[in-house]
């Protein structure tokens, strides 16, 4: 459109666009096509395309939205090309999924591969840096998980489609606490090991004597532990 046709006050054009009172009938048959066609793509796509998605399942819901969006809302673009689009997405996302079942080395390119964040109630700091997962993003997902501090994390992991999964510890031991400092309340209520030190960065149980730095991670600053029977 040029600019002078462009009027504030021009509700018609504003509510219903340019295009004729007809065409609002072809949108109810253009919708009714496009529904069928993500329902049937969706279906044969498999039960995974309803949960969790992956990247590359991801990227099929993507390409399937972009191209299936327009014949919808555009009068010249027929619905053919969407049908087209549909068949092509449909079969390179099965065509993927039969070689990522039986390629462990393809599906790990494809997918990405799981990151381990908590080791033994220490953090991983490196994979940490890899997968772009703060300290604070770390905790919040462990507490919500009900966990007060980090010896009573076995394994913590960074699932290839982006959840995470949580081992508790059989056996707990003083850990990191990850509540919130700014709770006050919460952090003087916790119960702490005085005679034990950890690694205020990683959680690494560095034993009754700091040393100058941590094994683990090189750092300088210490904390007390939180007593392993506070959970």
């Amino acid at each position: 459109m040029k600019s002078y046709e462009i009027l504030v006050d021009d509700w018609m054009r504003i509510f219903m666009g340019n295009v004729p009172v007809v065409f609002f009938m072809e949108v109810i048959f253009r919708v009714l096509f496009v529904f069928l066609l993500l329902i049937i793509s969706m279906r044969i796509m498999g039960k995974r395309m309803a949960s969790q998605l992956s990247r590359n399942e991801m990227v099929a819901m993507s390409s399937l939205a972009a191209a299936i969006g327009i014949p919808i809302q555009a009068p010249d673009r027929g619905l053919l090309p969407a049908f087209i689009v549909a068949v092509i997405v449909i079969l390179g996302q099965r065509w993927i999924a039969r070689i990522a079942t039986t390629s462990e080395r393809f599906e790990r390119i494809s997918q990405g591969d799981i990151g381990v964040l908590v080791f033994d109630g220490t953090m991983n700091l490196r994979e940490m840096l890899t997968t772009r997962i703060s300290r604070e993003r770390l905790f919040s997902q462990l507490r919500s998980e009900g966990i007060k501090h980090l010896g009573q994390v076995s394994r913590f992991y960074f699932e290839a489609n982006g959840t995470f999964t949580l081992i508790n510890s059989t056996e707990p031991k003083p850990g990191l606490s990850i509540m919130p400092e700014e709770d006050e309340e919460m952090v003087k209520g916790l119960h702490y090991e005085h005679d034990q030190r950890v690694c205020y960065h990683c959680g690494n149980d560095t034993g009754i004597a700091a040393p100058d730095k941590c094994p683990k991670c090189d750092h300088d600053r210490f904390t007390h532990p939180v007593n392993p029977k506070d959970m």
